[in-house]
């Protein structure tokens, strides 16, 4: 299986456009002006990864806004035989988060109907609060699959796993209570026998996401904040990390504590906010990261399992 990281950040990217914190000064400093290595903080693109079998086609997880140049990544030369052509087979989305789903507008070019594999709660936003689905039925159009426990996908074996109960911002009036709207992911590639679990939004780290992310060869984790405080610390913003349904990386209870006591060959940071200090290469912060033996996903990333 190889799996590439197409964007590392959360939602708005790195620098994010309207956001002056220290990380976003640092990444946007002119390289003539670095004086350190804490101002070369790498810019980074919207979350969202690629993965295939060892002998399969690309699915994309998650269409960010950034998708355009992502998917870039993926492209081989066999790719440009024909006029039109794109990398990727199928499209799971884990949420309908905007910053996982606005990506499928851009695919609107698409020749062939979109192949979309999702929860019925993320169908039905896509279809109503956010038409995305709605829209792209006057383009190329949507084929859309509902995702299953367990379900085999281009040579993948994929396990879906609830994570979050929490809708996005524009469907929160029409949500019930017990429905899931974000999932988890776990691929296993029946050739090589590679395991990937994929928690970009991560609420909590309980005894079964435990379990599964010791039986997998590589995690890639939300790291999205580094306080359950970061946003009200900074001024820019009243929710918590946990308010906002994002376990944060410090703290007896966080995440980084958990994982670093987790035996897994590989554990990635990915979906990491533009506030988060991990992403200054010599903070304090990003240095205990590592020291606990886990990596700052980034763009472009590639992971063979």
């Amino acid at each position: 299986m190889l799996v590439k990281i197409l964007g590392s950040a959360a939602g708005g990217g790195f620098p994010q456009w309207n956001c002056n914190c220290p990380g976003c000064q640092a990444a946007r400093l002119p390289s003539g002006q670095r004086q350190s290595r804490s101002h070369q903080a790498k810019t980074l693109t919207q979350s969202s990864i690629a993965v295939r079998a060892y002998d399969g086609s690309w699915l994309l997880v998650n269409a960010s806004p950034d998708v355009r140049s992502q998917l870039e990544m993926l492209r081989t030369q066999q790719e440009f035989s024909s006029s039109r052509s794109h990398p990727i087979a199928g499209i799971i989305l884990t949420d309908a988060e905007i910053d996982h789903t606005t990506g499928l507008i851009l695919l609107r070019e698409s020749s062939q109907p979109l192949k979309v594999y999702s929860m019925p709660s993320v169908k039905r936003s896509l279809t109503t609060g956010y038409p995305l689905f709605s829209t792209l039925q006057n383009y190329c159009g949507v084929e859309w699959f509902p995702l299953e426990q367990k379900m085999t996908l281009l040579g993948l074996e994929i396990e879906v796993f609830p994570l979050s109960n929490k809708p996005p911002k524009y469907m929160q009036h029409q949500s019930e209570s017990e429905e899931i709207w974000g999932v988890g992911l776990t691929f296993r590639d029946r050739v090589t026998g590679g395991i990937l679990t994929y928690t970009p939004g991560l609420a909590e780290l309980n005894d079964s996401i435990k379990e599964r992310f010791e039986a997998s060869h590589c995690i890639l984790v939300d790291g999205t904040f580094w306080k359950n405080d970061e946003l009200p610390a900074l001024g820019i913003g009243s929710r918590t990390a946990r308010q906002m349904g994002h376990l944060p990386l410090s703290g007896d209870d966080g995440s980084l504590a958990q994982l670093a006591k987790l035996s897994v060959p590989r554990k990635i940071l990915v979906h990491i906010n533009n506030t988060n200090p991990i992403l200054i290469p010599d903070s304090d912060e990003h240095q205990a990261v590592k020291a606990a033996g886990i990596e700052i996903g980034y763009d472009g990333l590639a992971i063979a399992l």
